[in-house]
């Protein structure tokens, strides 16, 4: 026998294995020991062990009814919007022991919203026994309670700011601030104010902490030439800790020059910004002073700082506009964005039929003009202006033969109605008018600097850019019909009894105000 041959070796028969078989402790039925869990079956086991045991069934969850905000212990108020990711994320934490198990699904079931109530379907995971892992899931409900914020108890109470922002610009009109009103509307940056008062020449905004003031100031910096202080006043102190409170007061102050004014620039400034003419009107008014010569349409920027180093004052605002009705007009051929240079001649409106006197005279409105129209402008003629450098002007040898005897501004229409129906609004800001209301005249001149400020806004489509414009009531809309009011069309441009076009807002340009959305029932 070869001994490197292979050969076979003797195998035992393979003996079928069975398992270990006990009896359920709890209901008898026969299971596998190797795999059992605490000699329990798996119904059994389901039964008997609580993976949910110390979580609560029900739980309180805070909110302040002004503000809608909820309280996440212990003093933080957050916002959510119903059944939304952070509501669910609120109430998961108001929950103890959730850190000892693993949460596979959580949702929201549906509830009548006036039943202060929120019910949450949860689903989690735990290891029982070695090698055992159960699943559950139950129903968390919540009662809805009402607590007020400490923000909202200050608003309430007097004398709790603690930071103040005033606003002021020294001029007769309020147009300025009825247009920085809708940029701060337009972009919310009055969200955080606790109270806004309307004083003398300006607007106080108060604020409950400093960097929220510090933030409202940065805003009106990005939108508006200004110019700012601050002061801060100390209001207790404790001597063993050395913890000190203060009050802070930011003075924003807005260059005095409005849109449409006319603007005498110093000789020295007006050269070193381009050598644009002194004698300029205000045309737009943004982060700079945006000036345009009527004469060449040249224009010109005076930035902030610039303005700030050498400030001057406008020579005649839009108080003083005159009518002028335009006999001749020819456009002379240069044209700069919307401007367009023409050549016109004018007269007063009060002159017609009196005398025959006429000026001539450069214009920016050659694209709108046409002979007969109603234009507004400065009347320099025979007008004395105490503006020193009004008077350089004259005194000066290179200007004083270039002052014109007319700078038309605007283009005047005729409207029937001072107070009539439109087919948009705007939203306006809750102010405190203070201790005293305004006299009934200063009423009327509020309510004429806001007529003015809707005519600019109807007007001027740069400036229409720059606000949110929303649709009109339909509840006014449909009590002006009743009164025999005649509501506004929605075209561009509608034809008065006179056939002249006056500037309307197409419904496009409108935004739907959801505030205003709610369900009636109808009868």
């Amino acid at each position: 026998m070869d001994i490197d041959a292979p050969m076979a070796l003797p195998t035992r028969s393979l003996i079928p294995q069975t398992a270990a078989t006990i009896v359920c402790c709890n209901c008898g039925v026969p299971i596998d020991g190797t795999t059992a869990a605490g000699a329990l079956c798996n119904d059994c086991i389901k039964i008997t062990i609580d993976i949910s045991e110390g979580i609560p069934r029900e739980a309180i969850l805070l909110i302040c009814r002004d503000c809608e905000r909820w309280l996440q212990p212990p003093d933080h108020w957050v916002t959510a919007a119903p059944e939304s990711r952070e509501l669910l994320a609120l109430c998961l934490r108001k929950l103890n022991r959730l850190s000892k198990v693993r949460i596979i699904d959580a949702s929201f079931i549906w509830t009548e919203p006036h039943s202060r109530r929120i019910r949450v379907r949860l689903t989690i995971q735990q290891e029982a026994f070695q090698g055992t892992i159960l699943q559950q899931a139950f129903e968390i409900e919540y009662v809805v309670n009402y607590k007020q914020c400490p923000d909202c108890a200050k608003s309430f109470t007097a004398n709790t700011w603690r930071a103040v922002v005033q606003v002021r610009q020294k001029v007769l009109h309020k147009r300025t601030f009825l247009y920085l009103e809708q940029l701060i509307l337009k972009h919310s940056a009055h969200k955080e104010t606790i109270n806004i008062k309307e004083v003398k020449d300006g607007l106080d905004f108060f604020y409950a902490q400093r960097n929220h003031a510090e933030k409202f100031v940065d805003f009106l910096s990005s939108v508006a030439p200004v110019r700012k202080k601050t002061s801060q006043e100390l209001i207790s102190m404790d001597i063993h800790t050395s913890t000190k409170s203060y009050k802070f007061s930011f003075s924003i102050e807005l260059v005095p020059i409005c849109k449409d004014d006319l603007v005498a620039l110093p000789i020295k400034l007006a050269k070193s910004i381009g050598n644009i003419a002194p004698l300029t009107i205000c045309y737009r008014v943004g982060t700079s002073v945006n000036l345009l010569d009527p004469q060449t349409l040249q224009t010109a920027d005076v930035s902030t700082p610039i303005y700030w180093r050498s400030p001057f004052s406008s020579l005649a605002d839009v108080h003083e506009l005159v009518e002028f009705v335009v006999m001749d007009i020819e456009p002379v051929g240069s044209q700069k964005g919307r401007f367009l240079l023409a050549e016109a001649t004018v007269a007063r409106a009060s002159d017609l039929g009196a005398n025959d006197i006429t000026y001539f005279t450069r214009t920016h409105l050659g694209s709108v003009l046409h002979a007969g129209d109603s234009v507004m402008g400065y009347h320099l003629t025979g007008t004395n202006f105490n503006n020193s450098n009004f008077e350089a002007l004259e005194q000066s040898n290179s200007y004083s033969s270039n002052i014109p005897d007319v700078i038309l501004v605007k283009k005047f229409y005729a409207r029937k109605k001072k107070n009539k129906s439109r087919n948009w609004r705007l939203k306006r800001m809750n102010k405190d008018e203070g201790e005293l209301l305004p006299k009934k005249q200063d009423q009327e001149r509020i309510e004429r600097d806001f007529e003015m400020f809707l005519q600019d806004v109807e007007e001027d489509q740069d400036l229409r850019s720059t606000v949110a414009l929303y649709k009109a009531q339909q509840q006014q809309k449909a009590k002006d019909r009743m009164e025999g009011v005649e509501t506004a069309s929605v075209a561009a441009t509608e034809q008065t009894g006179d056939d002249e076009e006056i500037p309307r807002i197409d419904m496009e340009e409108l935004l739907d105000d959801f505030d205003e959305l709610n369900v009636e029932d109808e009868n």
